[in-house]
């Protein structure tokens, strides 16, 4: 369907000959308070998942941060990001780390609720991390993968006072009333934890 092109009036074109003069340091910074692109982990990269997906909340206040829940996503890191995404899917995580270089995704803000765990009461206390890869291919878990997690983790605990423990960093098959098995009988629990105490 062909439609008219608008008529481009002599004021539109002042306005924007006006505008394109204004050297840009000239122009308002955006909102200092907008969260829209904002991280709480500075070397993750932000990448929203649907406010579908997830509570918005403000917590620490409204709910107390006590454990960091340790997911695998069964998925590809882009297969992943597009679920999050997806209004659809009523699933998201706080955090999705990549395999071949541990680069970490932000999706949902710590403060608010991702549904990651399947158990209400533990998605208010938690923060969910998802790792890319396959419980059954423990290639996935390299090296990157490991360390970056295991600082995002240490910072996770450091900055709400949680427990560099087992007692407090669970996988997902230990939250009451799961039926996931993940990280999986592959993930390195003894590793993963020596290294969030020495990030």
């Amino acid at each position: 369907m062909d439609r008219e092109r608008p008529r481009l009036s002599r004021r539109w074109l002042l306005k924007g000959a006006t505008l394109a003069a204004v050297p840009y340091v000239l122009l308002p910074e955006p909102s200092a308070g907008a969260q829209t692109g904002s991280v709480d982990y500075p070397a993750a990269e932000w990448q929203p998942a649907s406010t579908a997906n997830y509570t918005a909340s403000s917590r620490p206040g409204s709910y107390t941060i006590d454990r960091v829940i340790i997911h695998v996503t069964q998925e590809t890191y882009a297969n992943t990001l597009s679920i999050f995404q997806n209004p659809q899917k009523q699933v998201s995580a706080h955090y999705l780390v990549r395999s071949a270089d541990g680069h970490i995704a932000q999706c949902v803000h710590e403060s608010d609720i991702a549904w990651h765990a399947g158990n209400w009461d533990y998605n208010t206390r938690s923060i969910g991390i998802e790792h890319e890869g396959w419980v059954d291919q423990p290639s996935y878990f390299t090296n990157a993968l490991y360390e970056q997690s295991a600082k995002l983790t240490a910072a996770i605990c450091d900055k709400y006072g949680i427990p560099k423990n087992r007692d407090h960093i669970l996988g997902h098959y230990e939250v009451p009333g799961t039926d996931h098995t993940d990280p999986g009988p592959n993930w390195d629990w003894v590793r993963y934890i020596r290294l969030v105490n020495f990030a």
